[in-house]
């Protein structure tokens, strides 16, 4: 099959996209990218290239087609909206010119926006290419969670632009079980919903990885507990940080943060006003094939999100990622995430906000004999060999492009 993978969001960004179409080409495809200019999550044009230069890059042989976009800034207001409309109107003039009989499918990756499928669609109408759309996010859900909109009017209008969009594309897949009666609820038929969760970047396994010892020489000595991801408003970092504050004293628990995003400034100044200084540290963005080595490092891993309904429904792309490398999972989260880390046995879990039962719960931890912990980082390597192998997921998708 000849295939064009749309996303706003690609490569030298680090997203599970970059991985699958590499996989789509291990599957015998012939693949090409489109996609915006690198701006995720810092909100600026990544060094080396620009708004109207670039055009087209190459990723590991793979063509990749770059068309500009206004770049996210602080993610907030009308940057955001700018960044989201101009990477559809460039991109939909891109699909209009260039996709005439080219190619067999557009598989489109969506964590957000649901805008990113317009140009798909356009193909679609104007050539008959079929679409299949990858969901990370339900829309206009993430946007009243995450207090990007809070105008119920215009979530309305929203609402009833993301219904018109679905229910055009010919495939939808969604990374949890839970947003399929979601999708229901707005009209679309369930058979062509399918289930396709997220699998772990092919980086990460126990072995892989570059130990760059000037990088993990920032490390702090004692049970190091990581977050490694976006540094946002949904990661709920207010229950991080109570947790954490609870547990000042208790020197030999660090709390290790990794990576950016909008509210690093504020967690920066939230770790200065309540003193956190010895304990907490935010280390920065690194590039993915360091994180093996980080992980590797860490006695547990670190996943949070906030008390709203739309993240009960998802499954946090971080749960992957720390199965995969066989280490033990400390978490506050509802719904899905909190189901798969129970029920693989991989850690422990305590409900979103809940920071007194997620601090206790990494004295819990720290006091555990090191065979303890690596028991539960076994436990959650085999759920996920199981539920979420590369190998398994690939050939799904293999399937699904090839129906």
């Amino acid at each position: 099959m000849r295939i064009l993978v749309l996303t706003q969001y690609f490569w030298p960004e680090n997203f599970i996209i970059n991985d699958m179409v590499k996989g789509l080409r291990e599957k015998g495809h012939q693949v090409e990218v489109l996609t915006g200019k690198p701006n995720y999550p810092e909100g600026k044009i990544y060094d080396g290239y620009s708004v109207f230069g670039q055009a087209r890059d190459n990723y590991d042989g793979i063509e990749v087609h770059r068309v500009p976009l206004v770049p996210r800034g602080k993610s907030k207001g009308w940057n955001l909206i700018l960044n989201y409309l101009s990477f559809v109107l460039f991109a939909s003039f891109y699909t209009a010119l260039f996709t005439r009989n080219k190619y067999d499918r557009i598989f489109v990756f969506q964590p957000s926006p649901i805008t990113s499928v317009i140009p798909a669609l356009l193909a679609r109408a104007l050539y008959r290419t079929t679409v299949i759309l990858l969901i990370q996010d339900l829309w206009p859900e993430t946007l009243s969670a995450t207090g990007a909109i809070k105008s119920k009017s215009i979530l309305g209008m929203v609402e009833k632009v993301v219904r018109f969009l679905l229910n055009r594309v010919d495939t939808i897949l969604v990374q949890s079980k839970a947003f399929i009666p979601k999708l229901k609820e707005k009209g679309l038929s369930g058979s062509k919903i399918f289930y396709f969760p997220d699998y772990a970047d092919n980086v990460f396994t126990v072995t892989s990885g570059k130990k760059t010892e000037s990088r993990l020489s920032n490390l702090p000595k004692g049970f190091k507990i990581l977050f490694a991801g976006n540094i946002g408003e949904s990661q709920d970092f207010d229950t991080i940080l109570n947790a954490a504050e609870l547990l000042k004293d208790q020197t030999d628990i660090q709390w290790v943060i990794l990576g950016d995003g909008r509210k690093r400034c504020w967690v920066e100044k939230q770790i200065k006003k309540r003193g956190l200084m010895r304990t907490v540290h935010l280390l920065g963005k690194f590039p993915l094939e360091d994180m093996p080595s980080f992980y590797a490092s860490a006695d547990a891993m670190l996943v949070t999100l906030k008390d709203e309904e739309i993240f009960t429904l998802t499954i946090p792309g971080k749960v992957q990622p720390y199965m995969a490398c066989s280490k033990p999972i400390l978490a506050a989260l509802n719904g899905e995430g909190r189901r798969i880390i129970r029920e693989s046995g991989a850690g422990y879990v305590s409900h979103s906000g809940d920071y007194e039962r997620l601090a206790r719960y990494a004295l819990d931890l720290k006091s555990l004999p090191a065979a303890k912990l690596a028991e539960m980082g076994r436990y959650g390597k085999k759920y996920y060999d199981e539920h979420f192998s590369r190998e398994l997921l690939l050939e799904k998708l293999d399937g699904f492009v090839r129906a």
